[in-house]
């Protein structure tokens, strides 16, 4: 048995290597270090990380910030809400998203070009805050959860991506060899385009989830009642104003620890509000990666 000749790098491309290796570690530095930072800071006494001594490791470890989210019901409220518009606004996007990108990449379509147009145009221009807040006022959905749910249910540029999949992912013989055994176009679409779109529906899910979960400004615009507040408007109210919520100030005595426990807080909700993204990534994880290859054209 022959073995196989390794082929011997030169000193340019071992160069090359270690170069492009520290450029990585530079990269990932760059973009993890500060969500551990906050990690960090949200375990270490406030005076420490005022006078620069929290760089690698907590200093004088407190949960004095996590004991106070755990117990304030406004938070885990929030935390609610956040996680019923997610699932709610994923399942509502992708029952709406998938069906229309599979009508459009029909060739049979009439019109599609025409629907395809008008849908691109959206990516490039919009009818504006004031307009559509007056869609949303005349339609009575203000400080109403559809107001969250059903204003970001389609993303033009989902739509297109997985327009794109259908068109190159899954061959028209299919659909002529089932509509010869009699399956119309609704059974084919559930029963043969939706299994053979898995990545697609992951990474669809995964865009639409991580987006609804970090919205704000939609929630902000059309909710009135805080008791529908996501948990990142409670988060931006938080972060901005530099006020707790009142069942926290009522417990606190000092404005000093009031202050140092404000700050204990803020690093807290950010890792809380950060954890179901980092806990469902990996189970999509492989599925990225064809996501990214989702809408590119196939020769």
């Amino acid at each position: 048995m022959k073995r196989k000749r390794r082929i011997k790098e030169s000193r340019g491309d071992r160069l090359f290597m270690v170069l492009l290796y520290i450029l990585l570690v530079c990269c990932v530095a760059v973009f993890v270090y500060p969500l551990y930072f906050v990690i960090i800071a949200s375990f270490s006494e406030p005076a420490t990380i005022y006078r620069g001594e929290v760089l690698f490791w907590p200093k004088e470890v407190m949960l004095d910030g996590y004991e106070q989210i755990f117990a304030d019901s406004t938070i885990w409220i929030g935390y609610r809400n956040s996680i019923f518009y997610t699932v709610a606004g994923t399942l509502i996007s992708l029952g709406a998203t998938l069906p229309a990108a599979y009508a459009l990449s029909r060739k049979d379509l009439v019109g599609r070009r025409i629907f395809m147009f008008f849908i691109t145009v959206t990516m490039f221009f919009s009818g504006g805050l004031i307009p559509t807040y007056l869609v949303v006022e005349k339609l009575q959905l203000v400080d109403t959860v559809w107001a969250v749910l059903l204003t970001a249910a389609v993303s033009a540029w989902n739509l297109v991506l997985a327009r794109t999949f259908f068109e190159t992912t899954i061959p028209s013989e299919l659909l002529e060899a089932a509509q010869i055994d009699g399956c119309n176009n609704t059974r084919f679409f559930l029963r043969v385009v939706l299994p053979l779109s898995g990545s697609l529906i992951a990474i669809m899910a995964l865009f639409y989830g991580v987006g609804q979960w970090n919205s704000y400004f939609k929630e902000m615009m059309y909710l009135s009642n805080s008791s529908r507040y996501p948990l990142q408007l409670v988060l931006r109210g938080i972060l901005t104003k530099n006020t707790l919520p009142i069942t926290m100030v009522s417990q606190i005595q000092g404005i000093a620890k009031k202050q140092q426990l404000a700050d204990l807080i803020k690093y807290g909700l950010i890792v809380v509000s950060s954890i179901p993204v980092m806990v469902a990534y990996p189970f999509v994880q492989k599925y990225f990666v064809k996501g990214v290859f989702v809408g590119s054209i196939k020769g």
